[in-house]
């Protein structure tokens, strides 16, 4: 269930970086900074099992940043 809402988030957040790519940087930076909490929340347990609970939010807030910057991309090749 959490897998399907961070791929929305992301579709969401592409989506809105090709239309309106100056106003997708706020979205993208909120969602990163909350998912950065609970990487951090994640990494304050010992050992293994810090890294193990913390790389879910880190993988995320990787692919959150990269679908905007590919909404953003996309827009600059388009030839209007």
């Amino acid at each position: 269930m959490v897998v399907v809402g961070i791929v929305a988030v992301c579709v969401v957040l592409a989506v809105l970086a090709f239309f309106v790519p100056r106003l997708s940087r706020h979205p993208q930076n909120g969602t990163q900074r909350t998912l950065g909490v609970g990487s951090r929340a994640g990494n304050k347990a010992p050992g293994v099992l810090g890294r193990a609970l913390s790389k879910p939010f880190r993988s995320s807030s990787k692919a959150v940043g990269r679908s905007g910057s590919a909404g953003r991309r996309a827009r600059g090749h388009m030839p209007f």
